[in-house]
């Protein structure tokens, strides 16, 4: 039967795609022998081995002088921005399409978060939507490279110069991404990392920053331990990952990442080259064959800047014109019957029940109500009309597989594209 006259998975036909999805986390036996030492070994916390190692060989991969490993990548973005000089009262502008993390962060440290649209092809912070934000009390920008893109980092930084403002790079989605030459988190002030169980580089929970700045270090650290950080000796040598420590004068909390924790990271660092570049060349494949089978679904445009990209997930476009007016619920509810696993993206962070709930449960109840942005009446075009209508993504794992499981992808999607009319019918029904 071929995919002209198949029915469609969600209408009872055949899956597409019959070989299995490729499984995260990789594990191998390197952890596990790591593993069962550090719980033998009794030393499971507070800069033991394994984490001064995956400090100093995380700062070496990104190209940074320093790397601090935290609890998760919440708390990484709050040490980072108070690091940099936030302070209650300051503005901080970020994307209005992002992980509500990354807005509450900002909140969480007494900061004003400023929503801004978009770039509608990356997804990412629009310069001139940020430019148009800044005002005398805006502290620093939160670019945040998502899902399969980048920030144009080059009219970022430029806007940071001009204004006096610091840039903390969310790079939770961007582990081992090279924009000209550096590395996603290391072209700002302070890059900002998680390593939550989805993430490409996962201990399940955990975070790090990472910057070249030794006093955004000496912050970062105090922050994350109970207010002790490195001495400016410590700082300024070799010693760094695991320094000597003096009371910083500055309020701290206990956030630091386990021993466990950096023995997985260890692991998946060891390979997380490797599987970068086939999930590049995977992505590019399969951004080329969407080019040539036609039809409304189509891969993000690459910036050229862009030397190594990284992907959480591979961007896609969705077109309900081109689909004989199919909603793109439709469409992406008959692709996953299919077995092309494909997500809508986050909801606007306006929308998000957690930052609407800070006028009542804030956990700065000194802010200024006056001061905030109208979150609930919010409405910026660009991330709207993603959210609402056209942006789908592919998770990474799918980027993990043989050439054959991603023909099958692809054939899922010409199967549905060759039969638009049953989607549409099966969606009208409720299927």
């Amino acid at each position: 039967m071929t995919a002209q006259t198949a029915s469609l998975a969600v209408n009872g036909g055949p899956k597409s795609v019959t070989l299995p999805v490729p499984a995260w986390p990789v594990v191998g036996e390197r952890e596990v022998r790591r593993m069962e030492e550090v719980v033998r070994s009794g030393k499971w916390s507070w800069l033991g081995p394994h984490e001064t190692a995956f400090c100093r060989e995380y700062a070496a991969f990104c190209g940074t002088r320093y790397c601090i490993g935290l609890a998760n990548g919440t708390v990484t973005m709050q040490c980072a921005l108070q690091a940099v000089g936030v302070v209650p009262g300051d503005e901080v502008i970020v994307p209005g399409l992002t992980w509500v993390a990354t807005a509450q962060a900002a909140l969480d440290i007494g900061a004003d978060v400023v929503l801004v649209d978009i770039d509608p092809e990356t997804l990412c912070i629009d310069p001139k939507s940020a430019a148009a934000a800044i005002t005398p009390r805006t502290k620093a920008i939160v670019p945040v490279h998502l899902y399969g893109c980048m920030c144009d980092m080059d009219a970022i930084l430029a806007l940071a110069r001009t204004h006096g403002l610091k840039v903390v790079e969310d790079a939770a989605h961007q582990h081992g991404g090279i924009w000209r030459g550096k590395r996603a988190g290391a072209l700002g002030d302070a890059g900002s990392f998680s390593f939550q169980q989805s993430k490409v580089l996962t201990s399940g929970e955990g975070g790090a920053v990472i910057t070249s700045d030794p006093e955004v270090y000496r912050a970062v650290f105090a922050l994350k331990q109970v207010g002790w950080g490195p001495t400016p000796e410590a700082a300024a040598g070799d010693d760094w990952a695991a320094p000597a420590l003096e009371p910083a004068n500055r309020y701290g909390h206990n956030y630091r990442i386990t021993e466990m924790q950096c023995a997985l990271l260890r692991g998946g660092l060891s390979r997380l080259e490797e599987q970068t570049r086939v999930r590049d060349e995977n992505a590019q494949y399969l951004a080329e064959r969407l080019r040539r089978i036609g039809g409304p679904l189509r891969g993000a445009r690459r910036d050229p800047r862009i030397e190594r990209q990284a992907y959480y997930a591979l961007t896609l476009y969705y077109d309900a014109a081109q689909a004989g007016g199919l909603p793109r619920k439709g469409y992406a509810g008959a692709l996953c019957a299919e077995g092309v696993g494909v997500w809508t993206t986050y909801c606007p962070v306006y929308r998000a029940p957690l930052l609407n709930l800070y006028d009542r449960t804030s956990p700065v109840p000194f802010r200024d109500p006056a001061r905030l942005q109208d979150y609930k009446g919010l409405r910026l075009p660009n991330v709207e009309k993603a959210a609402e209508q056209t942006a789908l993504v592919l998770p990474h794992t799918h980027l993990l597989g043989s050439r054959d499981y991603l023909d099958q992808l692809v054939a899922g999607i010409a199967k549905v594209n060759d039969n638009l009319a049953e989607a549409r019918a099966c969606f009208e029904k409720g299927n």
